[in-house]
């Protein structure tokens, strides 16, 4: 058998162990925290449904999945189409957008690293010499210098620190991508719970208006029992004391819907004066039934706050071997080929041609401690890091267990409320035929129009406080982003 030459033989176990340790990246690899170790989300187990009030039941089950476009469970065409053109023109929204482009930009850049970089470059001067400058007696010449080359080079990675910085890039980009969902489902979530306060404000209206109406029959029929000489004056007055202070009322709920409209206009991006908004009755929103219920150890791989602070502790533990791979020595192979001469005519001639090829290295010898004070920087960061993702994932477990609790707590006050309306409008009933038979006194007919217009607007509030906790609900289970088109899953990579 042949032996290979020495020089050979070194040379290929210079490529072996080159490329052996271009394998390897110093710094921790990443290990996701497990998720916390519990069965259910409220210290007291969550019972299946909730208390039935007006007539409805909420259930809970962890079969039912949380669809993307949730807002359309409250079955409410002028709604869905609300959310949609928010969607479709929030700034906030496209700016998060942006930004997910510039990082998945700036990822494809770091991943250039990876390839060989081949530059060309062209100079023509002309310059005059010195032969001094080299010791020599010579008068100096004027000369034109045309040089022609091109260069490769590439970066070995022997310790892994540009593949850290491109994982770093990496879980930068998820980041973004996440940070985009989450504004997504805020914007979405911002807009259901606007609309809905909307809706109630504007019940809220008809209802004072209704009692005002009511009112100001009442205020004819004292009139002529005044006239009469069967009711005295002081009565009259009573009255148009309540009609003045229910029509107070109308003033700041009116502002209030001003407001919810300017506010929806800004979440659609357009000007208060240029909205256009739908009308939507509170009464018809349907009350979602059918709750999903993510185990726990779902959540932490469907909340996209949750999924960002996972990103941004990806990001930090590549910073960790980023700082390590720069204490140690950087190399990189490069080539270069061209030509020189004094014209361009005379570039392709043999003498004219220079050429270069070897690796280079740079070894870290002494930086003032940057290099080691760097590094521990970089692993405070990741401490720091991890602090923040178990501070999230707290605050997303307890999100999610006062959203299950509400619930229950709304439909427990909603059912009070309902009783306590028609409790009072029955008793408003019977006053009435008692006044109109002279039975009783116009004050206690007034203090029942009274509780009947306070029940009933607390009513409807129970009712928009039971909406808006499905909303929350329907928020910190994630949003149901992982089931729409084109997700890759929970928990899945862009």
């Amino acid at each position: 058998m042949k032996t290979l030459p020495a020089s050979v033989r070194s040379s290929a176990g210079l490529g072996l162990v080159l490329a052996l340790l271009s394998a390897c990246a110093v710094g921790p690899d990443f290990v996701c925290p497990p998720p916390p170790e519990a069965d259910r989300y409220t210290r007291a187990p969550l019972a299946a449904a909730t208390a039935a009030a007006s007539g409805q039941t909420q259930q809970f089950a962890a079969d039912s999945p949380l669809v993307s476009d949730w807002w359309r469970l409250f079955r409410c065409a002028p709604l869905d189409a609300v959310v949609r053109a928010a969607l479709a023109n929030n700034p906030t929204l496209q700016a998060a957008e942006a930004s997910l482009l510039q990082s998945q930009d700036e990822l494809r850049a770091g991943e250039g690293v990876f390839y060989p970089r081949i530059d060309a470059a062209l100079d023509a001067s002309r310059q005059r010499s010195a032969p001094l400058q080299q010791g020599q007696s010579a008068p100096g010449t004027i000369f034109n210098l045309v040089t022609l080359s091109g260069t490769i080079s590439y970066p070995l990675d022997v310790f892994g620190g540009e593949r850290r910085a491109v994982e770093g890039l990496r879980a930068q980009a998820d980041n973004q991508r996440y940070l985009a969902l989450a504004a997504g489902l805020t914007l979405s979530a911002n807009v259901v719970d606007t609309c809905i306060a909307r809706a109630a404000y504007a019940a809220e209206v008809r209802a004072t208006e209704q009692l005002i109406a009511l009112e100001d029959e009442q205020l004819q029929l004292t009139a002529a029992q005044v006239r009469a000489g069967t009711a005295p004056y002081a009565n009259l007055l009573v009255v148009r004391s309540s009609i003045a202070a229910n029509q107070a009322l109308l003033a700041p709920l009116k502002q209030k819907i001003d407001q919810t409209e300017d506010l929806l206009a800004t979440l659609e991006g357009v000007l208060p004066a240029q909205a256009d908004l739908p009308e939507i009755d509170l009464a018809g929103l349907a009350l979602p039934v059918a709750l999903p219920l993510s185990l726990p150890s779902d959540l932490v791989g469907q909340r996209p706050d949750i999924l960002s602070a996972e990103a941004q502790l990806r990001v930090a533990s590549a910073n960790i071997g980023v700082a390590t791979a720069a204490m140690f020595p950087s190399i990189s192979l490069s080539g270069t080929y061209g030509a020189a001469s004094t014209s361009f005519d005379h570039l392709s001639a043999a003498s004219a041609r220079f050429w270069s090829i070897g690796p280079s290295a740079t070894i870290p010898l002494f930086q003032g401690g940057s290099l080691w004070f760097g590094r521990k920087a970089a692993l405070a960061a990741d401490q720091q890091a991890l602090a923040l993702y178990r501070q999230t994932v707290l605050n997303a477990f307890a999100q999610v267990a006062d959203s299950l609790q509400a619930l229950e707590h709304d439909a427990e006050a909603l059912r009070a409320q309902d009783d306590a309306r028609r409790v009072a409008a029955e008793a408003l009933g019977l006053l009435q035929a008692n006044y109109r038979a002279g039975l009783v006194a116009y004050p206690e007919v007034l203090a029942a129009d009274v509780l009947l217009h306070e029940a009933t607007i607390a009513d409807l509030q129970a009712v928009a406080q039971r909406h808006q906790d499905t909303v929350a609900l329907f928020v910190a289970f994630g949003g149901g982003w992982w089931n729409g088109p084109g997700a890759a899953g929970a928990g899945g990579a862009p």
